[in-house]
């Protein structure tokens, strides 16, 4: 299948050109239906070919033909696309920290003019679970897997709707009964929203980034929570 690409700015600089046709190898990349490839898979190859881009792909928005695209859009033989990084101040922030997270960077980080509304989510400790007492939470991660994963949740839910930004951090390590775990915020130019893409966000890397955690009894006994059999030590 034989597509234009087409590269912006940043994206141009990266992919050291501003436009190319390529012919990409359907019978090779997961994703394709019957006549076309969803630009996810195509989006996947072109990192492959492109080592400089390819770290910076999760944060680019894309165009199909002239019109912004979401990562499940089919491409056809002959579709042109655009790569574009973010515009400024449209940075994405995701990552796993080890240090106590700033509520205040993750709010600066999706706040914009035509925002009127920014929805605020915060994980955070709790002294007990199912009834029992708790007394602090491991957090471990696969750090590269995680930081990918939060990253490509934040931008696929970003590039869902216009005039909308998310961000989300996640931290790792011993946490006590109090600390926050994890901050995620949402803004857009009304309240639905920017309710509905943060707890989109936050279910989605609950169920999808490789963190886990252990909880600690005040007597010692600790559990990995979700486990099968529940193994404790």
């Amino acid at each position: 299948m034989r597509v234009r690409i087409v590269y912006f700015a940043a994206a141009r600089e990266l992919a050291e050109c501003s436009s190319e046709e390529l012919d990409v190898p359907t019978d090779t990349l997961t994703g394709v239906a019957a006549g076309s490839l969803s630009l996810s898979a195509c989006a996947r190859w072109l990192g492959e070919r492109k080592p400089r881009l390819a770290p910076y792909l999760v944060r680019m928005r894309f165009a199909l033909n002239g019109e912004f695209a979401k990562l499940d859009a089919h491409v056809k033989d002959g579709d042109e696309i655009t790569v574009m990084p973010p515009v400024a101040g449209g940075a994405l922030l995701a990552e796993v920290r080890d240090a106590p997270l700033s509520i205040d960077e993750v709010v600066a980080a999706v706040r914009a003019t035509s925002a009127g509304a920014i929805a605020i989510f915060l994980g955070v400790v709790r002294d007990h679970h199912q009834g029992k007492p708790v007394q602090r939470l491991d957090y471990e991660a696969y750090r590269e897997l995680a930081n990918k994963e939060l990253q490509r949740i934040v931008a696929e839910l970003t590039h869902a709707e216009p005039d909308v930004r998310i961000a989300a951090l996640h931290r790792v390590g011993e946490l006590s009964v109090g600390d926050t775990a994890v901050v995620v915020a949402a803004s857009s130019p009304h309240r639905e929203a920017a309710f509905r893409l943060c707890r989109a966000a936050i279910d989605r890397i609950k169920d999808s980034v490789p963190i886990w955690k252990k909880e600690w009894a005040p007597s010692g006994e600790g559990i990995w929570i979700n486990l099968e059999g529940d193994e404790r030590n």
